[in-house]
């Protein structure tokens, strides 16, 4: 599963990358300050333990599937948007 995970983060960041181009600095800056509010951030932390457990029902693993996946997505992008900001700091710094 970590091969496939990894090759669909490769994915992810791939077909992300014409986004991430067309970030300004507000908008890259907005990005990469994003974290998710705690009660989503609670659900996930007892969802993970869950897991850890083997105790997840199936709507409980489809629901942690969902967030690793947004997860996933969301750093990438914010990745995307840390590189975009030192970009254009490089390049409007003297």
């Amino acid at each position: 599963m970590k091969n496939g995970f990894a090759q669909g983060s490769a994915v992810l960041d791939e077909m992300l990358e014409p986004v991430s181009r067309s970030f300004g600095l507000k908008t890259a800056r907005a990005l990469a300050a994003l974290r998710v509010g705690g009660r989503t951030q609670a659900r996930v932390e007892k969802l993970a333990e869950k897991c850890n457990e083997g105790r997840l029902t199936a709507n409980e693993r489809a629901e942690y599937e969902a967030y690793v996946q947004a997860s996933t997505l969301i750093g990438i992008l914010q990745a995307k948007a840390r590189k975009a900001i030192q970009l254009t700091v490089k390049t409007t710094t003297p």
